[in-house]
């Protein structure tokens, strides 16, 4: 009897402990990201031991190259850039990549930046140069403005064609659901940013605030993260994509989900921050199968 106590407790404290007993709902278990990277924000995918990733306000000014197995494999320090809140990451067809640093929960930012960076797979060293992509959004007037008028947070956006388009987080009170979809150019420079749509997911807000954002390679899916959720939009025009056919997938857990990449045009990467003993890990999900 003592002996299976103690087993019992042994096994207790291994699934306390390790994100292997954790449940992941419908997305398989990739790899435990490194503990130093519990703030996790955004990720993107180069190759299959090559996804760069940062993490959010308060955070270092760098970019990560993780291996499949979630190993840091390489740094680097971003030049001429400082982490106000880094929330997601994006990447052109030349391999450049864009960091959001548009986090914004106050709603209270007048300024906000997007930073340009060669592909990071080149670079030799242990910096990496970066270009400023300066925006404001022309519809908010006020700093912050009313409680149901908070629609200027960010923490998403992905790369089309010559352009970079930004998805609103919905911080309003009462929560109305709505999001709002920005463009800017995808060059240096100080830029108005162009409203081209809107639209409602739902209305949880605990649940329908988008976190990170995607657009596989083919151009044909956009993947939007929430807290839980995926939406997938198909059939849709630009530059306003929310008239496209939307599907949405409950992914089954309700960790801190905060990132999302497509590694091919059928399968995501996804990543979530490390609260308590939930979450702080990579994941994938095959859209085929769903």
């Amino acid at each position: 009897m003592s002996f299976q106590l103690n087993k019992l407790g042994y096994l207790f404290f291994l699934c306390f402990t390790q994100a292997s007993c954790q449940s992941h709902g419908k997305l398989t278990l990739v790899a435990d990201i490194p503990s130093s990277l519990e703030e996790n924000s955004g990720i993107q995918f180069y190759s299959e031991n090559s996804i760069w990733v940062i993490e959010d306000n308060g955070n270092k000014d760098k970019i990560y190259q993780l291996d499949q197995t979630g190993n840091i494999t390489k740094e680097l320090k971003v030049k001429n850039a400082k982490n106000d809140d880094w929330e997601d990451l994006a990447k052109d067809i030349h391999g450049n990549l864009y960091i959001g640093d548009f986090g914004n929960n106050g709603n209270d930012k007048k300024k906000l930046r997007i930073y340009k960076l060669p592909n990071p797979q080149k670079e030799k060293g242990d910096k990496i140069d970066a270009e400023k992509i300066e925006f404001f959004y022309p519809e908010q007037k006020h700093y912050p403005p009313k409680e149901t008028k908070l629609y200027y947070d960010t923490e998403a956006f992905f790369h089309w064609k010559n352009s970079l388009y930004l998805i609103t987080k919905n911080r309003t009170r009462p929560y109305d659901g709505k999001a709002l979809i920005y463009k800017v150019p995808d060059t240096k420079g100080k830029y108005k940013a162009k409203l081209v749509g809107e639209f409602i997911i739902c209305s949880n807000q605990n649940t329908c605030s988008i976190t990170s954002a995607d657009i596989s390679s083919d151009g044909k899916k956009i993947a939007l993260l929430s807290y839980g959720y995926l939406t997938i939009l198909t059939d849709f025009n630009f530059d306003d994509f929310s008239k496209g056919k939307k599907q949405q997938i409950d992914l089954g857990v309700r960790t801190q989900l905060e990132a999302v990449s497509f590694k091919n045009d059928s399968t995501l990467l996804l990543s979530d921050e490390k609260s308590h003993t939930q979450g702080g890990n990579l994941y994938s999900l095959n859209l085929s199968k769903l």
